[in-house]
């Protein structure tokens, strides 16, 4: 009986295998739909290989569509507007369009499979984003589970970027996965070191690109990079500032504080910064630093649940109870949020309480 078991379940291994190996062949040979056209925004054309998603093809041509999740259709962010061909609308990308956006052709770029000649509209600005080859200068540990890594440009020699946005990694292919893949982080250095670019990365159990992050890149490696990437950025008006974030949410604030040093802002700015411990706290004395740059600035950690011998005595529980406990009146002011899609829903709400208008509050969601 037990040996009638053990060969089945080995038929069905072999059959399981075989089925694989016919898929990937399917997808190499079968999926090849030969030479096909993309016209862009009706000037320019690319002859490329169908069979491919277009975000593939296009990155492949070094045109960069922003893509937080490396095109597997879960961030929505590789939107562009498909004019003709692409074929019709798939049901993974329907949830991350609106009326509007169906109705001008937008689609996920990552989800549409070039099988024929096809016309597309990009924004002007996407052809701005640049592809960079850097050098890992530094890797610096913040936490147990938080790095940030920093990378000197070698071509091209420097970026121009507004603080808030972000860039894709690449991530090659390696032991632990044959999959290459990008993946954005928000840029946490100070803009005005043009010659690098600080990335403030927190290792996801299983993520590919932050495996190879903390696992396998070393300091001298080389990496590729591109962009920048994104409208998250401080407004020009004189409102006071709530800054809050977690975790390497920490990334884009940092570098928009570094902004306000290097303008002399004097707008009035809170920053909580949401930890669950103390040991999960970092760059405090850089915090203390921009205390001491800015005209009105603090800075204000919070500690989830400290431990009693960590001795902590500042703010406590979550980050939003202690915005509240602080906040009186945000009715005049601007929020920029990062982190976690809890953390910011649970924000927004806490601030649209405290009288903040819907449309004075940015934030960069991870996706």
């Amino acid at each position: 009986m037990f040996t009638t078991i053990l060969i089945s379940v080995l038929i069905i291994s072999l059959i399981a295998a075989a089925l694989a190996a016919v898929l990937a062949v399917s997808e190499n040979y079968l999926g090849d739909y030969g030479p096909c056209k993309i016209t862009i925004n009706k000037e320019s054309e690319l002859e490329v290989r169908g069979g491919k998603s277009l975000l593939a093809l296009l990155s492949q041509e070094k045109i960069f569509i922003p893509s937080a999740c490396g095109g597997r259709g879960t961030c929505g962010m590789c939107k562009l507007k498909v004019l003709e061909g692409g074929g019709p609308l798939l049901p993974t990308e329907e949830p991350f369009l609106s009326d509007e956006e169906r109705d001008s052709n937008v689609r996920l770029s990552c989800q549409v499979k070039v099988r024929n000649d096809i016309e597309i509209q990009i924004p002007d600005e996407i052809f701005a984003v640049q592809e960079f080859k850097c050098r890992c200068a530094d890797i610096l540990e913040l936490t147990h589970d938080i790095r940030q890594f920093t990378f000197e440009l070698i071509e091209p020699e420097k970026i121009d970027f507004v603080p808030g946005q972000y860039v894709q990694l690449f991530t090659p292919a390696y032991e632990k996965s044959s999959e290459e893949v990008y993946r954005a982080y928000s840029i946490s250095s100070d803009a005005r070191n043009d010659g690098k670019i600080e990335l403030i990365i927190r290792l996801v159990p299983n993520g590919i690109c932050t495996t190879y992050c903390f696992d396998y890149l070393k300091e001298g490696d080389e990496v590729k990079l591109n962009g920048p990437y994104g409208d998250f950025q401080l407004s020009d008006t004189e409102a006071p500032i709530i800054f809050i974030a977690g975790g390497s949410g920490m990334a884009p604030i940092k570098s928009m504080l570094h902004q306000m040093v290097n303008t002399d802002n004097k707008r009035k700015a809170s920053y909580f910064f949401g930890a669950n411990k103390v040991s999960e706290l970092f760059l405090g004395d850089l915090m203390k630093d921009f205390e001491s740059q800015l005209a009105d600035f603090t800075y204000v950690p919070v500690v989830a649940n400290p431990e009693p011998e960590e001795n902590w005595d500042g703010e406590t529980g979550l980050v939003t109870e202690a915005v509240k406990r602080q906040i009186d009146d945000a009715s005049v002011c601007e929020a920029y949020l990062c982190g976690s899609p809890g953390m910011i829903d649970a924000s927004i709400a806490v601030l649209k309480e405290l009288g903040m208008k819907e449309e004075n509050i940015f934030y960069d969601k991870f996706a």
